[in-house]
Formats: structure tokens, sequence, C-alpha cells
């Protein structure tokens, strides 16, 4: 039998090695991929911490991921082997009424590495339906990024947010996830765009990628700031990518009446809402946003391709599956705070972002 090198999670004692498998096999509508890079992210750590959950025993991780076709299964139409691809971060349940009468927009989809193996791995097999074509302009590890890192903020911010042109917006925790808010926000005409963390290295890098002002959350003077940027008004749509009490109630204060939160931060934290009385009075709402839609893939790969996004800065590092712990660690770290750390399961050789992947080592 045919194996290859996967990350592989234990849900229960939430411990983690890389360990050979058999190789999967794509069934009918199904494609195995050829993985060339994934991304670490934060939902990654939350499973790993017990923060979120999965319902099976060992799980290999990793969803947002790009790479080769390697081999179709039963009924595939319109992919062959040798495609260059994003690989999808869900699957239809097709048990879902949507999926039933083929709507297709999946009520409940399965979500890669929680329900079902990720991309922590030499090979993937992902439901054919849901992948994108990636241009030969754009580079592979940076197409690996759109599945989450990206497409998420985008989702956020064009489908939850409904971010019009003019509108202020206030981002919190300016990580992977934030970082790329402020540049979405930016490319649909938000303004003025304020980014809040407590590190200064990060709110520099903020400036650098579209905010207008970059303030730390933590000063006292911050709220009144809020209110003299947005000229006595509030923001418009705040985005919370942090998701603890404090950055929280923080960012609902600091939208007008009538105005949005979008929580996409993770954590065990309630949502602190108030008074019901105080918080009917205000209108204001509290939106929670995840994932994407398959259709906004080929959308931001066209933004890619021009040149309107440029993501050529968000690629903090490369590292093999044998260095996953360590890009763990240091995704948990205050010292370096990356935006998207990938793993390579191999030297794919495709061009990347003048960052050449670690060769994996065999043991």
């Amino acid at each position: 039998m045919r194996s290859m090198r996967a990350q592989r999670l234990n849900t229960a004692t939430h411990t983690f090695a890389v360990e050979e498998v058999p190789l999967p096999r794509p069934g009918a509508g199904e494609v195995l991929v050829s993985v060339a890079y994934c991304g670490i992210c934060h939902s990654d750590l939350s499973l790993i911490d017990g923060v979120l959950s999965s319902p099976l025993p060992v799980i290999t991780q990793g969803h947002e991921a790009s790479g080769i076709v390697a081999e179709i299964g039963e009924g595939v139409r319109g992919w062959a082997p040798g495609d260059r691809v994003v690989l999808p971060a869900g699957r239809p349940c097709r048990t879902c009424r949507s999926c039933l009468q083929e709507q297709g927009d999946c009520a409940s989809p399965d979500v890669m590495a929680f329900q079902f193996d990720g991309a922590w791995a030499e090979y993937a097999v992902v439901h054919a339906g849901g992948l994108s074509r990636v241009p030969e302009a754009v580079p592979l590890d940076q197409a690996a990024i759109l599945a989450d890192a990206v497409a998420t903020p985008y989702g956020a911010v064009v489908h939850t947010g409904n971010v019009r042109v003019g509108e202020s917006v206030a981002v919190w925790g300016i990580g992977g996830v934030g970082t790329h808010l402020v540049q979405i926000a930016r490319l649909v005409g938000a303004a003025p765009i304020i980014a809040l963390d407590v590190d200064p290295r990060v709110r520099a890098r903020a400036l650098e990628v579209g905010a207008d002002h970059a303030l730390d959350p933590r000063d006292p003077s911050t709220p009144a700031r809020l209110d003299e940027l947005t000229r006595g008004a509030g923001v418009d749509v705040a985005f919370d990518s942090v998701g603890i009490t404090a950055t929280m109630t923080q960012a609902l204060a600091s939208i007008r009446n009538d105005g949005c939160l979008v929580l996409i931060g993770l954590s065990a934290d309630p949502v602190p809402l108030g008074p019901s009385a105080t918080f009917a009075v205000t209108r204001k709402r509290v939106l929670g946003h995840l994932g994407y839609r398959n259709s906004d893939i080929p959308a931001l790969l066209r933004l890619v391709e021009t040149g309107r996004l440029d993501l050529r800065g968000s690629i903090s590092d490369v590292v093999a599956l044998d260095d996953i712990a360590a890009a763990i660690d240091r995704l948990r770290s205050d010292d370096e705070r990356p935006v998207r750390i990938l793993v390579a399961p191999g030297d794919r050789g495709d061009g990347a972002t003048g960052r050449r992947a670690h060769r994996r080592r065999d043991g």
C-alpha cells in the first residue's frame, strides 16, 4: 500500500506527531491533491488547546492550502492531474435542505481539519466542486493563504460587515486575519481605517498595508481618539479578530448607534452585550463570522493576479512537516507576531515568493 507523511493530532490527549499513513484515494466527486503549501492558523492552535473540538479521535490538521491535482475520482469533470489549485476548506454535508435541493450553498458544511483530514500532509482529498484554479502568475504560497487567512477577512468585510465606500472601519488585532482585514477594507474604499494592536511593531505593519491610523487599545486615550477620528459619530463597522472580553467590549463601545461589530476571533469568552435596554435603544448589531464562500476565492485570485492585492509580505516563513511544532511555538510567542507561517510537505520549486521551502528531513 502506498503511503505518505502527515501530521496527526490525537484529539483526546492534544498531542501530535508526523507519521507515515496510507495514501488516501479520492472517492466519487473528489480529487487527490499533492499539497504544495498549507498555512498554520490560530484555529489550528485552538483545536490543539481544546478550545475547539473535532468529532474524530485522530485527525490531520491544516485547512488553508494550495497544490497540484494528482488524481481525480469518479464523475469529476473539468479537472485533470497537473492543475494548480486552491483547496476548499470545507465540503458539503449532503444532508441539509440546500444540499438536497442542489442549491449550491450548504447550510452546514464539514470543515477541513475538523470534520475530515486536512493538508498538513503530502496529499489531501477534497471535494472537487470547491476547487479554485490558480493562474500561472499567482505563486502557490500566496494562493494557499487565500483559503482562510485572506478569504475569511474578505467575507467578513464584503458579506457580513457589508462595508461601503467611505465608511469608517476599526480592526482589533492585526495578526494574520487582522492584517488582511485592513487590506480588504482599503480595497473596498473604507475611510478611515483604524488598526488597534498592543504591539508597536504590528501597528507599524498595519500602517504599511493600508491603515490610516494605528492605536494601542490599552492607552486610556484610545476611546477619545476613536471618537475624534470618526468626528464624534463612532465607527461604522468594527472587526474583532481577537475575540476576548477586553477587545469585544472596547469594539462594541466604539461603534455608532446602528453600527455593526463583526466577531471573527475565537475564544471561550462570553459576548458582553450589556443591559438589553441599552442594546435595544442603540440598535447596535453584533454579528458572528466564520469562513467564506467558495466564489470568494476566484475573486481574490483575480485581485492577486492583477496586483490589486499584494500578499508578498504575508508569507512570514515556510517550514517542513517536521518543523510544525516549532512553528506553532513561534505563532504563540509575542516575540515575532508572524502574519502567516506555511508548511511545505515537500520542496515543490514552483516559484514561490522569494522563499524556498525547507527540504523535509526523512529522519
